[in-house]
């Protein structure tokens, strides 16, 4: 607990001039902002650099402080910290309001700011106009989503960033090499951090598009980068038809299509979560296991097994009428349930849950 608050605290106290996050070193994406101002070729990307000063705002840490911060203000109420919480939630408030502000483009997020506070992927830029990251992030944070930048947002990925075999990471592409954005810069257009499709943040596009009840999107996403439906193209993708990669390369390489660094990344994990708990819908709360699928409009029926606190829910999900998310009727052991989360189970039992999905 006290980790988590310290660390809610340490973004707090380092805020940028438009009030969202200093990306520090590096944030997700460790090739944007490492080794700025370099000028020397083979000279280590770990230098430090007036990158780390006070100005130099990540969208992406924005998008996951309101994010985390709202499931971190979930356990203090549970921890009957009602003054944390409330707090804790006033900052969330704000700093979703400070992404709707400078950190909005007009029809996607922007990715940063950089060491002068110029805009990193927006549409004044050259190259690298949108980033897949603060797209999948913020959306699933659900910024936007009841005043229509959530829906522009996954749009825009789909009419920029789309590609036959997964998304890109940006566009357009960098073609020459941008001191102050670093390492990113560097790599060949449409490969690695440059436009290449990233597999390990392909996911965050599907539990957004999961977000927003686009089940066929959702799952069409994922599909994309799955390995099972990759053994057709093996020719092209040549790495192993049954691992993830971490890179596919991008739609402006040479080699479109083929995949790079197999084993080498975050992928599995992530996409577990993506097709378990985004698009079956089977997600863990505090306060009980929550049924909510969010689904391609084909798959009528499914059941799940899920192990839950020492207790064993088997889950039975029909959809008639192929609706992409809602459900209408959920039953737990032949009792009705209010809502999609299943009250806790004593440890040791078996429960049968049946859900009808409908609008």
């Amino acid at each position: 607990m006290e980790h988590l608050r310290r660390s809610f605290l340490y973004t707090l106290t380092h805020l940028g001039p438009h009030n969202l996050p200093l990306i520090g070193r590096a944030d997700w994406n460790d090739c944007l902002n490492l080794n700025c101002f370099s000028m020397h070729p083979g000279e280590s990307f770990q230098v430090t650099g007036p990158s780390e000063g006070p100005v130099a705002e990540s969208v992406f840490i924005a998008g996951m402080f309101v994010k985390y911060g709202g499931a971190y203000a979930e356990i203090c109420r549970h921890a009957g910290l009602k003054e944390e919480a409330e707090d804790c939630l006033r900052a969330v408030k704000e700093m979703e309001a400070a992404v709707l502000d400078a950190g909005w483009d007009g029809e996607w997020f922007r990715r940063a700011y950089d060491a002068f506070g110029n805009v990193v992927g927006g549409s004044e830029c050259e190259e690298g106009q949108i980033f897949i990251e603060p797209q999948g992030m913020c959306v699933m944070a659900g910024i936007g989503k009841k005043t229509g930048e959530a829906e522009k947002a996954l749009k825009s990925v789909e009419e920029r960033l789309d590609t036959k075999y997964g998304i890109v990471l940006l566009q357009p592409a960098y073609t020459r090499y941008h001191p102050e954005l670093g390492e990113i810069s560097s790599y060949p257009p449409g490969y690695k951090e440059n436009a290449g499709i990233f597999c390990h943040n392909n996911p965050w596009i599907v539990c957004a598009e999961a977000e927003l009840g686009h089940g066929n999107r959702a799952f069409d996403v994922y599909r994309r980068t799955a390995p099972a439906y990759l053994e057709e193209i093996s020719e092209i993708h040549r790495t192993e038809p049954y691992v993830y990669s971490q890179m596919i390369a991008g739609i402006d390489a040479p080699t479109f299509g083929e995949a790079k660094n197999s084993w080498l990344t975050g992928t599995a994990a992530w996409t577990f979560l993506s097709i378990s708990q985004a698009i079956l819908g089977i997600t863990p709360t505090l306060d009980g296991l929550r049924v909510d699928p969010c689904v391609p409009e084909w798959m009528k029926h499914f059941t799940v097994t899920r192990r839950y606190r020492g207790a064993v829910y088997h889950i039975t999900v029909d959809n008639p009428d192929g609706v992409p998310h809602g459900v209408s009727v959920m039953i737990a052991d032949g009792t009705p349930v209010s809502g999609t989360v299943l009250p806790l189970a004593k440890e040791g039992r078996t429960v049968e849950v049946s859900v009808l999905m409908g609008i």
